[in-house]
Formats: structure tokens, C-alpha cells, sequence
């Protein structure tokens, strides 16, 4: 009884999470609860979470392929699809052709559309030529492709309904992430911060296109949308011209802070929440300062992009630390009080859990104990270093104004986490994080700015600590105590996105193509399938005519698959993820697959 008790509850979580995520299209609204997947994460709050409950740790060993699709595009396929109904829509790599499938004929294709890009952007495409997928609102399925045009397309028949024009991919401009849908909004970041491009978060209206607000991540105060005495950061106003103050002369300009990452929305509050990557260039010497605000989690006003608060993680990125990944909301008690949370895995190895309403700093600890490049955040609200990260000068890039060699510094510049996105369960309340087990030996050198070319200056070689083999884990977190509650070693990184079910399941897919599934309390593993290809796209459920699905697609690619992908050989190509993942050829080739599975009996 206390089984369906919780379901019941979850049900109710979901369906507000949901009805509130697509509350511009009533027909949507109008399916039944969990039938659909009709944003990237599966809901505002960035759950990744199904209250479908059909596959169980019982049954899932039953899990077995119900149909495929080929893309027909190789490189990486990050991303996963969207459920509307009796459609299925899902986007590809470069050069980001869209379908629509057909669920009651196993994926026939209803409408295809490829648009037309100048194939000079895939060279300037950092770590592959990825898109993160599309989202739905308004009766439209909206495309950021490569070139940085947003598009709005019709869902029932293909048709192009608006296209605008984002970034200037002459200047390193590019675009990756998937567009987020809010009210009467298409919000959409920007990549190229490897080529100094300014990193910005820009609204559209979600029937015209027409620009409706734009946030940079630096520069002038009327430029980032804040308020000097309104907009806080650990409790305190920021200041007049914050960013300008902790940047040399104009090197704001070209200073990085680019927003490839994940978004999410409290519609209560009315804010949206995102994270700005790390500075450029990657050799920290060349911009003294904290060069705010890069590498921070933001919290803006929906309707305005005004900021109420911002918290930066990594003042003076010197190891390519972005704050990009996702942003998960949740309501739980921490010391005893209940509070409206924001929980952020890192690159830089540390999780973050903040009071989302006043971005108060909770929770600070390391998801991977190898991390070392910094002792701790500091705690002490009464420290002149609240809130910063105790850098351990062994494992700095920047010895008062000089360049500096460092080895072993532990994550490597991928992170302990990258963008791909853990899940929550609102039934263990833990979050299921795929991370990466990696240190590395970076090395600056000075680089110069030229508009369009990289902007990156660092050297970069990784592998696993000292003494393991394992590059990867999948770890259960319990965010209200900062704690690992259970890890599974992986021989690679894990670089897919996770997905947590009402049943007690969570699936995850490998670099070496596996779909795997685990207990949800104790990591066991349940069951697993190998895919044609490598997985570095996000696990999505659906219901179809009663019966429920797990999908995801495979397809070897991203930054740990670049050698793969782009045909590199050079050991210290991708940042030095090409020698890095070298083995991953003896394991999964390139592809690009659609595969659907549901229980067979």
C-alpha cells in the first residue's frame, strides 16, 4: 500500500512539473501523465524522471529492442528525443536534420527537415559537430543548429515558420545546446567560447522570433542584465560594473563565459537558471582577475533576463572548469528546514546545493574523491574567502602572473562531470550522476586573439588517477547530506545522460555502446544491451497504446569520441582526448541509432 501511495505522489509532482513545463499548449496538458517526453529534460526542474512504472528491477531483464532507426548521419549524437503524442521527433549531429516519427508504424518517417549550412562551421565546432536535440511548445519544434540559427518549425507538418539568426559563426560562434521553452519564450545560449566568443543567454518570442531580452556573462552592468544593488551573490550586492572590475582593460570582449549548457525554470519564482562557461583564454595568465562573471550559475527573471542572483564556482578558471552543466530543482529539508533547492554537479568536481530563491550557498563537497586542485569551498560566512575554492598552489596554472606546468591535477579539463546530465528521484531523493574519473597535466602558453581562429592556449594530456584503471563512474548522490551513497566503476567515462524511473530503475548508457540499468537503492546492475555505437545522448521513457519505452540514441562522438568521430590520430587532439579514449576503437565504431526497447513478455 505504501508502494502506491508514493506513486500516486510522485504522479502528482510530475504532472504539476509537466502541466506547468507545456502550459502554453493545452493539448498537451490533456495527455496522460506520462505518455509523453516533451522537453529535453523531461520536465522544468531538470528531473530526468518518469513516473512510468511498468519496468521494474523484476522485469527488466525482459527489456529487448521493439524497433530501430538509422539517422543516417554519423558523428556524435548527444541529446535524445521527444514524445508528443503519437510523434517522436529527434535531431542530428551536423548538418542537424530533424524527423518526425511515426509511433503507431515503428518510426516511419512523417517529415524530414535539413537545413541548409555552410559546412565551413564544422571546423570550428568544439568537440564535435553535436546538438543537444529540440524542444516543443506552441504547436512548433524548435532547432538551434550548428550556424546559430533558431528555428521554429510546424509539428504536424515540417514547415518552416521562423528563422532567426543567433551568433556570428565567423567570429567562433556556434551553436549546440538544445533551446528551452517557457511561456511565450525560446531561450537559447551560445558555444565558441574556445574562440573567445562572449558567452550570452538570449529570449525569443516563441510565435515571431523577434528578440525579446539578451544576457552576456560579462561586461558592462546594462550588458549581463543586473542590478549593482538588487542582484545579489552569496547574500551581498554585487556591485557597480562587477564583471568590468575583475577583467584587464577590454579583454572582457573576448572573454569567453559561453552558454552551451542545460536550463531550467521555476515557474513559481519566475526564474530561470543556467551556468556561464569558463573564461577565455585557458591560459589564465592572460587575464588577471576573477573574471566574472564566467564559470557561475544564474538565476534570472523569465520575463525580463534580469539577474537576481548570481554565485561564481571557479573565480579565475586556470583548468577549463566551465559552469555549464545542468541545474536540477528540488524541495527537500536540509537541517531541518525545508527549502525550494538548486543542485549543480561541477566540472571542477565539487556538487553545489544553493537555496534557488536567494541563491544561498547550503552544500559544497566533492562528487569524486580524487579531486584535489582545491581542498574545499570555504563555508565560514565570516571568511574574507566565502564561498570560494581553497586552491591548492601545487595544482595552479598561474604562479603570480607567470605560467606554470602542473601535473596530476585531478578532474582533468572535461570535469568530473561535462554536460551530460544526471537524473533526481523524487521517490529515493538521490541524483544519479554519470562523471568522469580523470586527472591531467596541463600546460599554458601565451595565445593570441584573432576573430574566428581558437583562442585557447593550453596543452592538455589526461588519464585515470594514480593506480586505477577506471575512467569513469556512476554514482548515487545524496545531495541533502553531500555524500556518495553508492559507485559503479565504468572502464571509460560515463557521458550519457541518466534517467531515473518511478519503479526503482535507472538507466545509463556507456562510451562502449552498452544501455545499461541498475537498482536505483543499491547500483546494482540489472541489465544491459550493446548498441551499434557508443552512447553520449540522454536515456528518455515514454507510453505508446499502454505499453511503456526506453529510449536513446547511439552514436560515438562528443569530446571523449573525437578521435572516433573526426578521424583524429594525434594523441594530444580533442585537449588530449584523443589519446585519452585511444582504446575506444576496440570497442564501438561510429554510427547513428535510434533504438526503442520495451519488455518482450
Amino acid at each position: 500500500m505504501r508502494r502506491r501511495i508514493v506513486l500516486s505522489s510522485v504522479a502528482a509532482i510530475v504532472l504539476l512539473g509537466h502541466g506547468a513545463a507545456v502550459a502554453h499548449d493545452r493539448a498537451t496538458i490533456m495527455m496522460p501523465l506520462g505518455q509523453n517526453w516533451a522537453m529535453p529534460a523531461g520536465n522544468y526542474a531538470n528531473w530526468r524522471f518518469t513516473a512510468l512504472s511498468q519496468i521494474t528491477p523484476q522485469n527488466v531483464k525482459h527489456l529487448a529492442p521493439a524497433w530501430t532507426f538509422s539517422t543516417g548521419v554519423l558523428r556524435g549524437h548527444e541529446g535524445g528525443p521527444l514524445v508528443i503524442g503519437d510523434r517522436m521527433y529527434l535531431v542530428t549531429p551536423f548538418p542537424n536534420i530533424v524527423y518526425a516519427l511515426d509511433l503507431n508504424h515503428d518510426g516511419k518517417i512523417l517529415w524530414k527537415y535539413e537545413p541548409k549550412q555552410d559546412p565551413s562551421i564544422v571546423p570550428i565546432m568544439c568537440c564535435d559537430t553535436i546538438s543537444r536535440g529540440v524542444s516543443y511548445g506552441d504547436g512548433k519544434i524548435f532547432l538551434y543548429q550548428a550556424d546559430t540559427t533558431v528555428v521554429a518549425l510546424d509539428a504536424i507538418t515540417g514547415k518552416r515558420i521562423w528563422a532567426v539568426k543567433d551568433g556570428d559563426p565567423t567570429r567562433g560562434a556556434t551553436g549546440t545546446s538544445a533551446p528551452f521553452v517557457i511561456k511565450d519564450k525560446v531561450l537559447v545560449g551560445v558555444a565558441g567560447g574556445e574562440f573567445g566568443v562572449r558567452g550570452h543567454m538570449t529570449a525569443y518570442d516563441i510565435k515571431t522570433g523577434k528578440r525579446i531580452w539578451r544576457a552576456y556573462s560579462e561586461g558592462p552592468d546594462k550588458d549581463i542584465l543586473v542590478d549593482p544593488k538588487k542582484t545579489m551573490s552569496l547574500g551581498t550586492p554585487i556591485g557597480a560594473e562587477s564583471s568590468l572590475k575583475s577583467w584587464q582593460g577590454d579583454a572582457w570582449k573576448i572573454g569567453g563565459g559561453a552558454t552551451w549548457g542545460w536550463v531550467s525554470y521555476d515557474p513559481k519564482l519566475n526564474l530561470v537558471y543556467y551556468g556561464s562557461g569558463n573564461p577565455a583564454a585557458m591560459n589564465p595568465v592572460q587575464r588577471p582577475g576573477d573574471n566574472k562573471w564566467s564559470s557561475a550559475i544564474w538565476a534570472r527573471n523569465a520575463d525580463t533576463g534580469m539577474a537576481k542572483w548570481v554565485y561564481q564556482m571557479t573565480p579565475h578558471d586556470q583548468w577549463d572548469y566551465d559552469g555549464i552543466n545542468e541545474m536540477i530543482l528540488t524541495d527537500q529539508s536540509i537541517d531541518g528546514k525545508m527549502r525550494h533547492l538548486l543542485t549543480h554537479f561541477d566540472r571542477n568536481g565539487f556538487a553545489y546545493t544553493l537555496d534557488r530563491a536567494t541563491g544561498a550557498l547550503l552544500i559544497a563537497a566533492k562528487y569524486d574523491p580524487s579531486v584535489n586542485w582545491a581542498t574545499k569551498i570555504d563555508m565560514d560566512k565570516a571568511s574574507k574567502t566565502y564561498g570560494r575554492p581553497q586552491v591548492v598552489m601545487k595544482y595552479s596554472t598561474d604562479h603570480n602572473g607567470e605560467d606554470a606546468n602542473t601535473t596530476g591535477v585531478c578532474p582533468a579539463s572535461l570535469g568530473t562531470k561535462d554536460e551530460q546530465p544526471a537524473a533526481y528521484s523524487p521517490i529515493t531523493r538521490l541524483f544519479y550522476v554519470p562523471t568522469n574519473h580523470l586527472c591531467m597535466d596541463y600546460e599554458p602558453f601565451r595565445v593570441r586573439y584573432t576573430a574566428g581562429e581558437p583562442y585557447d592556449g593550453a596543452s592538455i594530456s589526461m588519464y585515470p588517477p594514480k593506480g586505477e584503471k577506471n575512467m569513469g563512474n556512476f554514482i548515487a548522490w545524496d545531495g541533502s547530506k553531500g555524500k556518495i551513497v553508492w559507485s559503479d566503476a565504468e572502464r571509460f567515462s560515463v557521458w550519457s545522460g541518466a534517467l531515473a524511473t518511478a519503479s526503482g530503475v535507472v538507466f545509463y548508457g556507456t562510451l562502449g555502446g552498452y544501455l545499461k540499468a541498475v537498482d536505483a537503492e543499491t547500483g546494482t546492475e540489472l541489465w544491459k544491451f550493446k548498441t551499434p555505437s557508443g552512447i553520449i545522448g540522454n536515456v528518455n521513457a515514454y507510453e505508446h497504446d499502454g505499453k511503456e519505452y526506453i529510449a536513446v540514441v547511439s552514436g560515438i562522438g562528443g569530446w571523449p569520441g573525437i578521435g572516433l568521430a573526426a578521424g583524429l590520430a594525434n594523441p594530444t587532439d580533442g585537449l588530449g582526448a584523443v589519446g585519452t579514449y585511444a582504446a575506444l576503437s576496440n570497442y564501438t565504431a561510429l554510427g547513428g541509432v535510434l533504438t526503442v526497447f520495451a519488455l518482450s513478455h
